[in-house]
């Protein structure tokens, strides 16, 4: 099984992260950590704090001379701003006071109901956890899983498609794979990630109007995994169904609002007689389809095609255009202050969309697959592959 949790604070001393499941001799490094963790923090559209870190994951524990050893994995990212925060974020009584609280909450953040819910008078204690930084953790554990995955030639990708009013014009097909990557790739090339460069320039435009407005944009994205082989994901209770583990998954990524699988909302407009992926056979192949409406899961389970995800995010609550919001403490009325923030996150949610895709597919994954080394491991994988061919 494998699972995974992550702690620290938006300004706290660093990161923390512990991923426990991953087999023995799979070949990682820091270097390819940060390899992803790098990808997070670029984008057209990003705020200051950019400027202030660069990440980089250290590896506590679990690996040894470059290798799993199959314990827990543990990994730190240090705050590079940690030292100007250092008594304002101390562990230690003796700093109590050292900041002054806040109480202005911010509307579209977890300020105010996190407050109700754990009794606290300074929301700090609520801004500092809810805040996107976390997910720089769970693009460091998620690299993990990608190099685990990739090693059984099982990719993850992604690309946006809208910021604002701008999107892409690109029918995307789904059923190939080949076209995914290539999109994908292409995507690198641009600063919001956007595999189309007309649109590309588009969406550039657009953040740099809501910029200039005081404003914030959403979008949307898609994430692919492609290689992985039927079976992955159970229909057998609702909490083993591979989309609605990918959905969770998606949807704790902080501001995504909705999520579709394959053809999504769309599906529901049409009639079945002209969605349904229809089975083919081949021998030698087994089986297969043509088209991938579903986006690669039926029934809860992957049925061989590329598992494709759409996700759309919410524009940034924290404008510079204040929005209006009341004291906790003197119950008054106020308009936001606006604190260092992103106009645009879209094409960094991606990233973190892919770690989060990568995590769900490795636990469904090893739970079909088991084993305590990667070389058992890829024994089982082998003869589960032949087991279909042959079915």
């Amino acid at each position: 099984m494998l699972r995974f949790y992550t702690a620290g604070e938006s300004h706290g001393k660093g990161l923390v992260g512990i991923m426990e499941g991953i087999p023995s001799g799979l070949a990682i490094s820091s270097e390819d950590i940060d390899l992803d963790l790098k990808r997070r923090q670029q984008g057209h559209g990003r705020g200051g704090r950019m400027k202030i870190e660069s990440d980089h994951a250290e590896i506590i524990s679990g690996v040894r001379w470059g290798l799993t050893t199959g314990a827990p994995i543990s990994l730190f990212i240090e705050n590079r701003d940690w030292p100007n925060w250092s008594e304002a974020m101390s562990a230690q009584k003796n700093f109590t006071g050292s900041a002054q609280p806040v109480t202005r909450p911010r509307p579209g953040h977890a300020d105010l109901a996190g407050a109700q819910k754990f009794a606290h008078r300074d929301i700090r204690n609520i801004l500092e956890r809810s805040s996107a930084r976390e997910t720089a953790m769970r693009v460091a554990l998620g690299a993990v899983a990608k190099k685990f995955l990739a090693t059984f030639d099982i990719r993850v990708g992604s690309f946006v498609v809208r910021i604002g009013n701008a999107a892409v014009k690109t029918v995307i097909n789904t059923a190939s794979g080949t076209d995914l990557l290539k999109l994908a790739k292409n995507a690198q090339a641009s600063s919001v990630r956007c595999p189309e460069d007309n649109a590309s320039a588009q969406m550039m435009a657009a953040i740099d109007a809501a910029a200039r407005a005081g404003d914030t944009l959403g979008g949307r994205f898609t994430v692919f995994v492609l290689g992985a082989p039927a079976g992955l994901g159970s229909h057998t209770q609702w909490d083993r169904r591979l989309d609605g583990l990918m959905a969770q998954a998606m949807m704790s990524i902080q501001a995504i609002k909705a999520v579709e699988v394959g053809g999504g909302a769309g599906l529901a407009e049409t009639p079945g007689s002209g969605i349904m992926d229809e089975i083919f056979y081949k021998g030698g192949k087994g089986f297969f389809r043509k088209s991938n409406n579903m986006g690669g899961i039926e029934g809860g389970m992957t049925n061989g095609m590329p598992v494709v995800v759409h996700a759309s995010m919410k524009p940034i609550p924290t404008l510079k255009k204040p929005l209006r919001s009341v004291d906790i403490e003197t119950k008054k009325p106020f308009k936001a202050a606006y604190e260092r923030s992103d106009v645009c996150a879209v094409p960094a949610a991606s990233i973190v969309a892919e770690a989060m895709a990568a995590l769900v597919v490795s636990g469904v994954f090893l739970e079909k697959m088991g084993g305590d080394s990667l070389e058992e491991t890829r024994r089982n994988y082998g003869s589960y592959r032949e087991y279909l061919v042959q079915f």
